[in-house]
């Protein structure tokens, strides 16, 4: 199946590139471009993309609020990857917040974009642990004043959900436990489903807010 990108950014130069290093795989195709985050939420309704690559810095709506947008105005809205000049940067958090899927550096080399576009497109998230645990030491704390009780958990779906923020797969999760594949993710689900969290990225911020998984 051919994966369907949107491009948003406000450099054409950038978008040029990625369109070029994108439209090189046989399994990607880029079907649409935009300058400004204002009109994401039309052009992704008009072209149905499946993964939409989104600078952060983008003019008049930003990638966080498009993002937003998207996971709201849209009932079955597509994956999104962030982008980013930085990799500590302060936008990043928050648009893991709003519903991105993953954040990719700007400065990451053709063959690591590609493989992020395939990752969240097939539904996993991208997560850079140590990047995520830097955020959310600085982002977490705040949101977490006066925010909702922890999820009660299992023993094993904690220690699952710690695996997780740690970035391993589900396969590498079943190896360190010496536990089923089908197991883990039967655990998986049920721990996305008492966070109420979308997927593993979602899990991973609401378990650092809440304090699930320390922080050290």
């Amino acid at each position: 199946m051919t994966i369907r990108v949107l491009l948003v950014d406000d450099e054409e130069l950038v978008r040029g590139g990625l369109r070029a290093i994108l439209d090189a795989r046989d399994d990607i195709e880029v079907v649409g471009e935009a300058a400004d985050g204002a009109v994401v939420v039309p052009l992704t309704a008009s072209l149905r993309p499946d993964v939409v690559v989104m600078d952060i810095r983008i003019p008049l709506v930003d990638g966080i609020q498009a993002t937003r947008d998207l996971r709201r105005r849209l009932d079955e809205p597509p994956r999104v990857l962030v982008v980013t000049t930085f990799g500590d940067d302060e936008n990043v958090y928050p648009a893991l917040h709003a519903g991105a899927d993953g954040f990719l550096p700007k400065r990451a080399r053709p063959a690591e974009i590609v493989d992020a576009v395939r990752v969240v497109a097939r539904g996993d998230s991208l997560l850079f642990p140590a990047a995520i645990r830097a955020l959310a030491a600085r982002h977490a704390p705040v949101r977490a004043r006066g925010g909702r009780a922890p999820a009660v958990l299992t023993a094993r779906e904690r220690e699952i959900l710690t695996l997780m923020a740690r970035g391993l797969s589900n396969g590498e999760i079943a190896g360190e436990l010496y536990l089923g594949l089908q197991t883990v993710k039967t655990h998986v689900s049920s721990l996305l489903r008492k966070l109420g969290a979308r997927d593993r990225t979602q899990a991973v911020i609401t378990a650092y807010e809440s304090g699930l998984v320390p922080l050290a």
